[in-house]
């Protein structure tokens, strides 16, 4: 029985076609650089909200985040449709956020204090937040702010 010797189809290296292979292979990869977000922090806004009304949760998410690196409110925004979607955890670390980024607006210590009424808990720190919203909003917007201090001291019977 006689042997053949097999003869290399390509008259190059085994290196030598493997480089051609890799360069013909990543030459036909499609690649998209995105240089720069073409949406403003705004458009980041309005699209969460857009998001959030069609109940798109996660893509609301996503934009939240994107606005609140320039737009603390979104830490407010994000807060309450956590709050909304029963996401508790969640709602408080971005209420506490937006208090920290927001240290003059009531809302973010109202609906945290609110968040500790509905949950029943901490409501001693909920009342300590609720009168400082009430501070904060002053005598003639207060009014929703004083709902809330007012149905938290009835809850801890005070």
């Amino acid at each position: 029985m006689k042997r053949t010797q097999l003869r290399p189809i390509l008259p190059v290296s085994l290196p030598a076609a493997l480089i051609i292979i890799f360069l013909l292979v990543g030459c036909s990869l499609p690649r998209i650089t995105v240089l720069d977000d073409p949406l403003t922090a705004r458009d980041h806004l309005k699209l969460a909200a857009a998001y959030e009304k069609n109940a798109e949760y996660d893509l609301a998410e996503r934009e939240y985040r994107k606005a609140a690196r320039e737009i603390p409110e979104a830490h407010l925004f994000l807060a309450n449709m956590y709050f909304v979607r029963k996401d508790y955890g969640a709602a408080e670390k971005e209420y506490r956020k937006a208090i920290t980024a927001l240290p003059e607006n009531p809302q973010p210590f109202n609906n945290l204090a609110w968040l500790y009424y509905t949950l029943n808990s901490n409501l001693e720190e909920a009342e300590e937040l609720a009168r400082r919203a009430v501070e904060l909003a002053g005598p003639e917007q207060s009014g929703p702010y004083r709902d809330t201090l007012d149905r938290i001291r009835h809850a801890r019977n005070l």
